[in-house]
């Protein structure tokens, strides 16, 4: 049997997400394409930096999984969170913040794509949870800032995992893919 690597990305839903973090994310997916045979791309299910990533990658071929927060399981399909690239979504029955458990503990890799406050929680979560994390920066969000808050590439002193840092969506892709396969 053939296990799938499960690389999720920690994205803002923001309905009009920076050029910059936009560009990145749609370079990331198809970067993460040369994969797809053995990658699933898992997100929160929502709209803005997930669906933009998303959309790439199904349209390149690739499978997703969605992690629908119940404050979400009955948008309308206009709604600016709504996403029609979950091949297969689940219906978490979880709050936001709460469905971010599930994603960060189902996980091969954590790619943070650029987001605040709920992107930022994804990011230690991967961490505490000891998944390989790769932080994109450059991207124009707070998450950009988060090498500040290391101190040698840790998140704290109990130095779990180092994060990785780049500006790169394309090396991005391939660390979530060669760190998550190694975990895999």
């Amino acid at each position: 049997m053939n296990k799938r690597i499960l690389v999720a990305i920690g994205a803002s839903s923001d309905p009009n997400p920076p050029s910059a973090a936009t560009d990145k994310a749609r370079k990331f997916a198809r970067a993460l394409l040369r994969y797809r045979d053995e990658v699933i791309l898992m997100s929160g299910g929502d709209g803005g930096l997930m669906r933009i990533a998303c959309r790439e990658f199904v349209e390149g071929g690739g499978l997703t999984i969605g992690i629908i927060p119940v404050e979400d399981e009955t948008i309308s399909e206009d709604h600016p969170r709504y996403s029609s690239y979950n091949v297969i979504s689940i219906l978490s029955g979880m709050t936001y913040q709460m469905r971010s458990i599930m994603l960060a503990r189902s996980c091969s890799s954590m790619v943070i794509l650029g987001g605040g406050a709920g992107t930022i929680i994804e990011a230690f979560l991967a961490y505490i949870y000891a998944k390989p994390l790769i932080i994109l920066t450059g991207t124009g969000y707070p998450s950009d800032r988060l090498r500040e808050f290391c101190e040698n590439g840790y998140l704290d002193h109990r130095r779990i995992v180092k994060a990785c840092f780049t500006d790169d969506p394309v090396e991005a892709a391939e660390l979530a893919y060669s760190l998550g396969r190694a975990r895999s």
